[in-house]
């Protein structure tokens, strides 16, 4: 199916839900209501006609500090060889959306990954809980307006401005002009 077709059969199944769809993208997308995400994921993952059988990958995003956060799903069909994108946003304070954790169990370590990084929640995710930085760090480091913590359990943590600890000519953080 081409992205367009998928589009409309998410768009007559369940209408205002399904916000939008890039079909002429290099990877083609839709855009769906975020609290529509594990309903519309259940419809793609076990219709006969679409069956995306495979999460590829689920990524956090940040469209900026006064915007808000987002999350991408790519998804695949092993068995008609189809792929598809599906985007939600959600607010960057308290943005929470269901888990689809249920659908694609592979799920279960990016959700995690995507609250660790750009603090999102997933209502209904079996295990909350960092996956990349310990329990008591500060903030999402993904995010476009975190601060660097000075220090971390009594060690400084090295952020922009630090000189080279280990050699290196350039040591960043964040995103940077080449």
């Amino acid at each position: 199916m081409t992205a367009e077709e998928i589009y409309n059969a998410l768009h007559a199944r369940f209408g205002e839900r399904i916000l939008s769809c890039n079909a002429n993208a290099v990877d083609p997308y839709i855009v769906v209501e975020a609290a529509a995400i594990e309903e519309v994921g259940a419809y793609l993952r076990y219709d006969t006609d679409l069956y995306f059988d495979s999460l590829m990958c689920l990524s956090g995003v940040d469209y900026g500090p006064a915007k808000t956060l987002g999350v991408v799903y790519n998804l695949h069909s092993t068995t008609w060889r189809h792929k598809i994108a599906l985007k939600v946003t959600v607010p960057r304070e308290e943005g929470v959306l269901p888990t689809v954790c249920d659908l694609w169990h592979t799920a279960e370590w990016h959700e995690r990954e995507a609250y660790d990084l750009y603090g999102m929640q997933f209502l209904g995710h079996p295990d909350p809980r960092r996956i990349l930085l310990p329990d008591d760090w500060e903030g999402h480091p993904m995010r476009k307006d975190y601060q660097v913590q000075e220090f971390y359990h009594g060690i400084k943590v090295p952020y922009v401005g630090d000189p080279p600890s280990i050699g290196m000519d350039v040591y960043r953080y964040q995103d940077s002009e080449p």
